[in-house]
């Protein structure tokens, strides 16, 4: 069954001048990991964690919309993988088992979040102990008429850092290579 925004969400994000190859090359994920990816839309980024992770790992979709979770189901369905689980989540509990996840990555979602503290300390119990959470997040830029401006589709990376250290969390990558986002990586303060 098709689904155009799922399709639009995956042509953006797979576009080259959007730089998908670098993320998941900084994102350095090995055999076995369990990677959450948290407002999956598309499922694009789900099924590129899903073949660095392998047949041992494990991917769960996490999203609001259960359209996007079937397109997602299917896709993989489509591609013969069975370490994929979707799940259907409200926009403030996370629904991630506890201390399961080495990486949750979350691409343009925290302007969706209206408590963003609170959900990223509800996150604190789903990531095991060296656990990491990777934020892609429009940046204010994109000029006097940018979309993300006029809707508040943005967050500013120094925001994102405070409400991160505010709920425990410490800056462990902030990476400087995406034209419209910024891209920072954080794990537990120890």
């Amino acid at each position: 069954m098709r689904n155009i925004k799922a399709e639009m969400f995956n042509r953006k994000a797979s576009d080259p001048k959007n730089k998908p190859d670098e993320i998941l090359e900084a994102l350095t994920l090995r055999q076995g990991q369990k990677v959450a990816d948290i407002g999956a839309g598309g499922g694009y980024f789900s099924l590129r964690f899903v073949e660095a992770v392998g047949k041992d790992g494990r991917l769960f979709a996490v999203d609001t919309n259960p359209k996007f979770l079937e397109f997602i189901k299917n896709s993989a369905k489509e591609k013969g993988l069975d370490n994929v689980e979707t799940v259907l989540t409200t926009e403030d509990n996370p629904t991630l088992s506890e201390k399961s996840i080495d990486l949750i990555f979350m691409r343009n979602v925290c302007h969706h979040l209206t408590n963003r503290v609170e959900y990223f300390k509800r996150l604190r119990g789903a990531l095991k102990p060296r656990g990491r959470i990777a934020i892609i997040e429009y940046r204010t830029g994109g000029g006097r008429f940018s979309f993300h401006r006029k809707f508040g589709h943005y967050v500013p990376k120094k925001i994102i850092i405070e409400e991160m250290k505010e709920a425990g969390y410490q800056l462990e990558k902030d990476l400087d290579f995406l034209p419209e986002q910024s891209f920072v990586i954080f794990s537990l303060l120890e």
